[in-house]
């Protein structure tokens, strides 16, 4: 994209990693084809992206946080006045910088955006991580041809399938050539194999307990872990054959590391985290939340259906389940090598480029203006 200016593009999307994670992924890839770019991110106040946008390097604006209640409560009385805040809030930053696109990534921050945008006529591009749509995206679907999906089976009109934007050092991981360099960053052993426990930044007690309760079982079937337990959660692993590591993290920094360290990994299914283990893949245990909309089930459910992963209820978490299914798992290397060939057939590593490539195609055909 050239011209006599920069082109300006407003990137909105906060309040959940899952909104931030993508918007970066795709800023970062408008960079690396034009350094000269203007991008600023809207976000609110309250939210991660508040701290995050600016440690990134990027341009911050706030508009006010516009609860959508489901229910009659007291935010859907002020709920008028609020909306036409932070639309009027989104607007001024959209004529601030003379936006020539404007993106979203659903959550509280694009509804206002995308009302704005439409008020001054900035073409839309929409981004949906989850299976099942958000009322924000929703919403921004009837203003714009350009919208994009991470999974087949979410219902957004005109959608296009591209997957999840991700970070370039997943984009970019070999896990068989950095295998052994991996293990050998997490002190594990290269002749075992090796299950990555993970319940997100903020932990999975469901998770945590049961692992923790089966550290002799684990170690003395020879099967090592690498266990993130989220920050303040973490234990000492004792018991069993101290031979066969059991590292306790309360986060892991280098997650492409974790990931070629891995033979499979038991995990949540948020959507970024299908997405990375399908773009890099990597066969998934995957156990939903219990509680939400279900969203986590469907997110799971095209890799599952492929034959990369495997779908557990939470309620059935415990020491029992991993010692007859975790562990059998983790010693048949047949099963994995399919599995894993599986995962990475429903898998994208290539999003940032399509989602940029959409943005580009919306701002040509709305004339470059300069």
């Amino acid at each position: 994209m050239t011209g006599s200016r920069p082109t300006r593009i407003l990137l909105a999307g906060g309040g959940t990693a899952g909104h931030v994670s993508p918007l970066f992924a795709l800023a970062d890839c408008l960079r690396r084809r034009d350094p000269a770019v203007d991008l600023v991110a809207l976000g609110t106040v309250e939210g991660l992206e508040a701290r995050l946008v600016p440690e990134r390097g990027y341009q911050f604006r706030t508009v006010p946080k516009v609860p959508l209640p489901r229910r009659p409560t007291g935010d859907l009385v002020r709920l008028p006045v609020n909306l036409r805040r932070a639309v009027a809030a989104a607007q001024q930053a959209i004529e601030e910088m003379d936006a020539q696109v404007v993106v979203g990534f659903g959550g509280y921050v694009s509804t206002p955006a995308y009302l704005a945008a439409r008020r001054l006529g900035v073409p839309i591009v929409i981004h949906e991580q989850n299976a099942r749509a958000g009322i924000a995206n929703k919403l921004g679907a009837r203003f714009t041809d350009h919208v994009a999906m991470t999974f087949p089976g979410t219902k957004l009109p005109g959608g296009r399938v591209i997957g999840m934007p991700l970070r370039p050092e997943i984009i970019a991981l070999d896990r068989s050539a950095s295998r052994a360099g991996a293990r050998a960053h997490f002190g594990l052993r290269e002749d075992l194999p090796v299950v990555l426990v993970t319940g997100g930044s903020l932990g999975a007690k469901r998770l945590n307990d049961a692992f923790a309760a089966s550290v002799p079982t684990l170690r003395d079937a020879g099967v090592q872990v690498l266990h993130a337990t989220g920050a303040g959660k973490d234990f000492d692993a004792v018991g069993g054959d101290a031979s066969v590591p059991y590292v306790v993290l309360p986060y892991v920094d280098r997650m492409d590391l974790a990931y070629a360290a891995a033979d499979t990994v038991v995990c949540r299914a948020g959507a970024n985290t299908v997405c990375e283990l399908t773009a890099v893949g990597l066969p998934g245990v995957y156990v939903p939340l219990p509680i939400g909309n279900g969203e986590q089930r469907l997110n799971a459910a095209g890799v599952v259906e492929a034959g990369g992963g495997v779908l557990v209820e939470d309620a059935d978490v415990d020491p029992g389940w991993i010692a007859t299914g975790i562990v059998p798992m983790l010693r048949d290397a047949q099963r994995l090598d399919a599995m894993s060939a599986a995962a990475a057939s429903v898998g994208h590593r290539n999003a940032d480029e399509t989602l940029a490539d959409l943005v580009t195609t919306a701002w040509m055909e709305n004339g470059s203006r300069g």
